[in-house]
């Protein structure tokens, strides 16, 4: 009705201003003709207004017509739209839901989880989640996201949610996601798990237990260090009694008889004055005896 009421006052005003030609005062005529000028400006402005449409950046716009919406959707920028339409500007920037939920663990105890959802809406589905959910998705997101956590949750232990298996439920919780929520027009980012409260006596009777773990690991790191140096010790001890075994084999009489001679020979050959007594034939060892190193008495 706007519309159509200020295209008419712009219409009147523009025919106001053609009859001005028959005043014959020339203040008079100016005077009509600035009024209506700006009447005719003034009531055309909201006309205008209603066929151009801004479409804010991080937005997509949705064409409603006498309640019939458009399945194109309007990109960020400005548009030529019929006057008689409604825009309605939905964001397609990124969201963050955060939660805190209560939750059981797979024996049944209690918890309570510090969760996060962020997600945003996908704009070729835009027109779709007007129709179907409206402009406020953010019950029905929660609602779906709070039945995922709980059901994930509820398959493990709680010494595994509150700590070896966090990163594997995120991701369970994730695949979930992903699977369900872009059936309803949106993209699912990331599901993340901020923190995780259960009563006191049990955090700290599982905290106690991952320390008896850590324990328990490190002792079994130290015993299989010990083991290993054994293995080497006996290993090197091993080969050096084979090594003895090889070399005290390979001694016979007729290689230590080689290697006395070869001894002897270089004794011969030495300058200095010496005196060598050979041993027997059987292989006796030579003895070198120093006549300067001798001494007499007178």
């Amino acid at each position: 009705m706007g519309f159509i009421f200020s295209l008419l006052t712009s219409l009147i005003a523009i025919l106001i201003y053609l009859q001005t030609g028959r005043i014959t005062n020339a203040k008079t005529q100016f005077a009509v003709r600035g009024i209506t000028i700006l009447i005719g400006t003034i009531a055309l402005m909201p006309s205008i207004s209603r066929l151009l449409v801004i479409v804010p950046p991080g937005n997509v716009g949705i064409v409603n017509l006498f309640g019939k919406v458009s399945d194109n959707t309007l990109d960020s920028g400005v548009h030529v739209v019929n006057p008689f339409a409604k825009v309605l500007n939905f964001s397609t920037r990124l969201k963050d839901i955060k939660e805190n939920i209560d939750t059981t663990s797979q024996e049944g105890l209690s918890l309570n989880l510090d969760v996060s959802l962020q997600y945003r809406l996908d704009p070729q589905k835009a027109a779709i989640v007007y129709k179907t959910i409206g402009t406020d998705e953010k019950q029905l997101i929660i609602s779906r996201f709070r039945s995922t956590v709980r059901a994930i949750t509820a398959n493990y232990p709680a010494s595994a949610v509150y700590s070896t298996k966090r990163q594997e439920i995120v991701q369970k919780i994730n695949q979930q996601l992903i699977q369900e929520i872009p059936s309803l027009g949106f993209i699912v980012d990331q599901a993340l798990l901020r923190n995780v409260k259960m009563p006191e006596t049990l955090q700290t009777a599982i905290q106690e237990k991952l320390k008896a773990e850590q324990e328990n690991e490190q002792m079994k790191f130290v015993l299989e260090k010990e083991r290993q140096e054994a293995e080497r010790k006996t290993i090197e001890a091993k080969g050096i009694a084979d090594a003895q075994k090889i070399i005290s084999g390979g001694l016979t009489n007729q290689v230590l008889q080689l290697r006395t001679i070869e001894a002897t020979e270089k004794l011969a050959q030495s300058n200095n004055s010496k005196i060598v007594v050979i041993g027997s034939e059987k292989g006796g060892i030579p003895i070198l005896i120093q006549p300067d190193s001798v001494t007499t008495k007178p």
